[in-house]
């Protein structure tokens, strides 16, 4: 099984993919005149400018949900397998991918607010809906639709469950061993894959309003606490910050993993961290209560920096300033060893090690439970995300008790994931990435040559700015965007 994945994953991350995924982020920074620096401060005032209703979410709560999805085992375990496998450069272009792919963020967000539906008294959209609507090829939406289904439903869950289990293993030891049809598994991952299935069932039964108001208490709260400690470390080592920085900076250009390697691991890692051109984020950017497109484009915009510059920075630093890690030269052994060889990149270890480092006997449960919070709160936005897909595929033809089954299969992708090897979890999971990014990077591009919807929204929303309207309006059509039902329907209410 491994070697299958392996073999299917050096086709879909291919070196075509990581480039097209830094050259998007370059092509939208440009066009939008470097969006996320110029509208930097607005991003900020438009978190807590929008309310709730019946049929939408904040911006806020909107922002809490993709981040919830963004901020998961991408930013422990996959900074830590990015550095095993790339070196420490690999963290320069993780900063590279996430600074570029804030544009990204910003488009398709963007996209998804404009082309969104109400579907059953909520608010629905994303790639599937964007693509139908403004490129008027109804198999390319399906095929993303059924690609991210499989994706947020069954592959990516394995990954999060993983690194909860995993985690909380190394925290706490084996405890013995229980033989069962899928092998013989530790007592302790066990119980923690019973204990996490039982707790993802009973939020994702109770709809994405429940998801909502769980994700945007939770996710802040993980975040900051993790970045405290985070800064307690560096402070605790301030001495070592240059020198650090310059390794980071030093070695994105020097062969220490080969430079491209360390490309190659920071894109790979970075895109599946930050998410941004993935096409998960505009889910949940759909789903918010707001006056303009582009206001919840730029506050998607602003997750990439939380998600990476902020919490994945703060686990490079983490495992770098301490030492806690390993650097693979593939077949010719380590190029850095520092921990022993046994020690798992694709796992939360260099994270748990760091931190145990200097706070012995609280490290290893700390990581445990920030990164419980941040994988869980992971596949609750992947449910959301994997439900909105289905909801739109049943526009055409509707399976009885489809989202009853998505639960149940979902809850079953959790608990195996949480059980196997996590060689195998990431490998399922980097597939289910790649499949997205390059269906949804290629639309969001040739939706730019069609007719820029992102780029138009934006330019309005500035005039309006600079205006100083008291509420903003949205007019599709006098901007010569076609097919924005939801826009026209309101604008003529």
């Amino acid at each position: 099984m491994q070697e299958i994945v392996s073999n299917i994953n050096s086709w879909v991350w291919s070196p075509a993919l990581i480039y097209l995924a830094l050259g998007a982020g370059l092509f939208f920074s440009v066009l939008t005149r470097f969006v996320q620096l110029r509208m930097f401060r607005e991003m900020i005032h438009l978190l807590f400018s929008s309310k709730e209703s019946e049929k939408g979410i904040s911006s806020f709560q909107a922002l809490a949900v993709s981040l919830s999805g963004r901020v998961g085992t991408g930013n422990i375990a996959g900074v830590a397998a990015a550095i095993g496998f790339g070196g420490p450069g690999a963290v320069f272009w993780m900063w590279v991918v996430a600074f570029l792919g804030a544009s990204t963020a910003y488009v398709e967000a963007a996209l998804g607010q404009i082309y969104k539906e109400v579907d059953e008294g909520q608010y629905r959209g994303g790639p599937a809906f964007y693509i139908e609507k403004a490129m008027g090829q109804r198999w390319y939406a399906w095929i993303f639709a059924v690609s991210t289904i499989f994706a947020c439903g069954v592959l990516l869950p394995t990954v999060q469950a993983n690194a909860i289990s995993t985690s909380v293993e190394i925290a706490l030891g084996t405890n013995g061993t229980i033989d069962t049809f899928l092998g013989s598994i530790s007592t302790t991952k066990l119980a923690a894959a019973v204990f996490v299935v039982t707790v993802f069932g009973f939020i994702i039964f109770g709809g994405v309003k429940r998801i909502a108001h769980v994700t945007q208490v939770v996710v802040p709260f993980m975040a900051m606490g993790y970045i405290l400690a985070a800064v307690v470390i560096i402070l605790m080592n301030i001495g070592e910050l240059p020198r650090i920085i310059g390794m980071i900076i030093g070695d994105a250009f020097t062969p220490m993993a080969g430079v491209g390697a360390a490309i190659g691991w920071g894109v790979k890692r970075g895109v599946y961290s930050n998410e941004a051109g993935q096409g998960t984020g505009p889910h949940a950017a759909s789903a918010a209560e707001v006056q303009h497109p582009a206001q919840q484009g730029l506050v998607q915009a602003f997750s990439v920096y939380v998600d990476t510059l902020f919490v994945c920075s703060a686990t490079a630093f983490m495992i770098l300033i301490t030492g806690a890690y390993n650097v693979q030269g593939g077949d010719s052994g380590f190029i850095i060893q520092n921990l022993p060889a046994a020690t798992d990149p694709n796992s939360a270890a260099f994270t748990q090690m760091a931190v145990e480092s200097v706070l012995p006997g609280v490290g290893k449960p700390f990581v445990a439970v920030a990164l419980f919070f941040f994988a869980f709160t992971t596949v609750l936005a992947y449910y959301y995300i994997a439900e909105t897909n289905i909801a739109y595929l049943r526009r055409f033809f509707r399976v009885p008790g489809e989202m009853v089954i998505l639960k149940l299969v979902m809850m079953g992708a959790v608990f195996y994931g949480a059980v196997r090897t996590a060689e195998l979890a990431w490998g399922l999971g980097d597939i289910g990435v790649g499949l997205m990014a390059w269906l949804n990077i290629i639309a969001i591009l040739i939706l730019f040559f069609m007719g820029k919807p992102a780029l138009k929204a934006l330019a309005d929303y500035e005039r309006q700015k600079k205006e100083g309207v008291a509420q903003y309006t949205f007019d599709p059509e006098a901007l010569g965007i076609r097919n924005a039902d939801f826009w026209n329907n309101r604008k003529s209410s």
